[in-house]
């Protein structure tokens, strides 16, 4: 078996490699835009091809042979629905028996600004011939990483989520279940909705921070736009600023509150706690 992932240079898609490589029985395509930042993949002996999104040349050439494909959503936001379905396309005309997507948690309904090039690309992915899988993976605690220096410095966590609480996990938990959804089968047709064991209130997360930084930590909630500018103030672009006061006001409404259990299932073992992805940010 072949299985390609795309934006294998980056976080969540370098983690899917590294995965992969641990279960060993397969053969890995890594499918990156610039190879000399995975050269150290191909060393280890990981098939690396370069493609683009909006290069439908270089995504046919990047896919042919390749049996199961990993698409880790763009970053490009804005042009994200028409990258992807270029990636379904080529997808089809490689006759891929299975595409898995990774997607946000109840994306036909969630009303984030984050959510909706996640449902245009559900929506492509509907109309497709290609057997597929919904990875709808929930808030990673590494997005907190970001300022999570200056909680600890300051003794105060900020954030718009009120009392309403997220169900994250590590995005290592979340690489090694879409590592297992491209090696088992009966996966096509399923959506798995993907969250953490620890549904946190982020008076909660403070807590848990304290825990790993041995200081202590308190959260204090602000409006939704004071709280994206103070993001744009701490250097944020005001667009990504405002989707993560957005996501926070989600948060607050329950949007990002996984209970399915569709993460355990996947890794047939607990997600890693919170607090050990904050002590290994914080060593």
């Amino acid at each position: 078996m072949t299985v390609a992932v795309t934006g294998a240079s980056g976080q969540l898609g370098r983690l899917v490699v590294e995965a992969l490589l641990r279960e060993g029985s397969t053969s890995v395509v890594a499918i990156v835009r610039d190879p000399r930042k995975v050269a150290d993949l191909a060393e280890r002996g990981v098939d690396v091809r370069q493609a683009d999104y909006g290069d439908v040349a270089t995504l046919d050439k990047a896919l042919d042979g390749v049996d199961r494909v990993l698409l880790v959503s763009g970053n490009e936001f804005g042009a994200r629905v028409a990258q992807h379905t270029n990636v379904i396309r080529a997808a089809e005309r490689a006759g891929v028996e299975l595409f898995a997507y990774t997607s946000i948690p109840n994306a036909t309904d969630n009303p984030l600004i984050l959510a909706q090039e996640h449902k245009g690309t559900e929506a492509a992915l509907a109309e497709s011939t290609v057997p597929h899988a919904i990875l709808r993976n929930g808030w990673y605690w590494e997005n907190y990483l970001g300022g999570l220096a200056h909680a600890v410095e300051s003794g105060v966590l900020h954030g718009a989520a009120g009392e309403g609480r997220v169900a994250g996990a590590a995005r290592a938990d979340y690489a090694e279940a879409a590592a297992r959804v491209l090696t088992t089968y009966g996966h096509a047709g399923q959506v798995y909705e993907l969250g953490g064991d620890e549904r946190l209130t982020y008076a909660e997360l403070a807590q848990v921070i304290s825990q790993a930084a041995g200081k202590p930590v308190r959260y204090e909630n602000l409006p939704e736009a004071d709280y994206a500018a103070g993001l744009v103030r701490a250097g944020l672009p005001a667009a990504y600023a405002n989707g993560l006061a957005d996501a926070d006001t989600g948060i607050s409404r329950g949007i990002l509150d996984v209970q399915s259990g569709d993460l355990q299932k996947l890794l047939g073992r607990p997600a890693t706690p919170a607090v050990e992805v904050f002590r290994a940010a914080l060593s």
